[in-house]
């Protein structure tokens, strides 16, 4: 809280962009949600991924990997998997165990890389994958665009964009407004106000996706995310890019019935809308505008191939065939509790409809 306020009462209006807020309480080196020695994810954490739930995710995703045809014919060539934002290692040591068990000669030539920011999540995806420390390494993000470009790679990620820092615009009176954080002195807490948006690149993103200028509507824009995927294409000479996520196309977005916007904080796995409240101890996300990742990566040079949701991609990918007969008079057989893995994904809280799946590959150039 301290460092808020004194960058808050070093600005020149005593308030900070809402985007900047965020970034102090999910990224600041020291005291950020992200970068603090906490756990995080799971039954001790504050929210739950898909790749919390048995493995599943991590088993479809071996299978595309293993019947895509961007790996066909490169069996004298290094392939690479470039993880971003691993969190605790779960996918990456579920997906290394797979392809393991299931195509051992992809195994034999994959490097798998882990871009991490956290060096707490880099510590603790070390000490998961241990049974695969010859094939991992670890890089920042500045560091693998550094080595680009890259070929024969698959750029991951699984609930990345949803976390970087957003702004939060509405329209008031018919103009453009900025949500903007500042310190009440009487009441002693961080409070918003609203300040005419004069950011060009927040103007230009409003203009590039249509955004309607109802008015008391409130949006976030992620900026971030589209940079990322820019640079991301930027970096990848040949290869495909995954991104799992939970999302919406622009229009979905910005529909009438979404007056609020779509940020959304977890703490101990309640939900609230409630940002100011413990800033750095709590995961604040934002839907993701998938139609202007797409974008994004076309500028890069990256084709979108298939935007679908988490439940179509787990189905197409085999998750059905994993169901597995079982004797009903043992709930807690290693059978009945995958069964029942299998239904949480496809079924609970609707959340593999609310996941989006976003293929897009890069060829070379010819």
């Amino acid at each position: 809280m301290e460092t808020i306020k004194r960058e808050i009462a070093a600005a020149s209006e005593q308030a900070i962009s809402f985007r900047r807020f965020m970034e102090l309480c999910l990224y600041h080196p020291s005291l950020g949600y992200y970068m603090r020695s906490e756990e995080k994810i799971g039954r001790s954490g504050d929210f739950y991924t898909a790749a919390s739930i048995g493995g599943l995710l991590a088993d479809t995703i071996a299978e595309w990997i293993v019947n895509e045809p961007f790996w066909t014919g490169r069996a004298a060539e290094t392939v690479r998997i470039a993880e971003w934002g691993g969190g605790s290692g779960k996918l990456a040591v579920q997906l290394l165990d797979t392809l393991q068990a299931t195509a051992p000669e992809l195994y034999g030539r994959l490097e798998y890389i882990s871009v991490e920011t956290s060096g707490y999540h880099r510590e603790l995806q070390s000490s998961v994958l241990t049974d695969h420390a010859g094939k991992v390494r670890y890089y920042t993000a500045d560091q693998w665009y550094r080595q680009g470009p890259w070929v024969n790679t698959l750029v991951l990620s699984n609930e990345l964009p949803d976390a970087f820092p957003v702004f939060r615009i509405v329209v008031s009176n018919g103009r453009w407004m900025e949500k903007v954080v500042y310190w009440d002195e009487e009441k002693n807490e961080l409070a918003e106000a609203e300040r005419l948006l004069t950011d060009e690149a927040v103007l230009a993103y409003i203009r590039e996706e249509h955004i309607p200028c109802r008015e008391g509507q409130q949006f976030e824009v992620n900026l971030a995310a589209t940079d990322w995927m820019r640079s991301v294409a930027a970096a990848l000479e040949q290869g495909t890019v995954l991104t799992i996520d939970y999302g919406d196309v622009g229009e979905e977005l910005y529909a009438p019935h979404r007056m609020n916007g779509t940020l959304l904080c977890y703490r101990k796995h309640v939900a609230s809308d409630t940002p100011l409240q413990f800033p750095g101890e709590q995961d604040m996300t934002a839907h993701v505008n998938f139609s202007a990742l797409i974008r994004a990566g076309e500028n890069g040079g990256l084709k979108a191939t298939e935007l679908m949701t988490q439940k179509q991609f787990l189905v197409r990918n085999g998750l059905l065939q994993r169901l597995q007969s079982h004797d009903a008079r043992d709930p807690f057989s290693p059978e009945a509790r995958r069964n029942r893995a299998i239904r949480q994904l496809l079924l609970s809280d609707q959340m593999s409809e609310l996941f989006k799946v976003l293929i897009q590959k890069k060829e070379p150039p010819s």
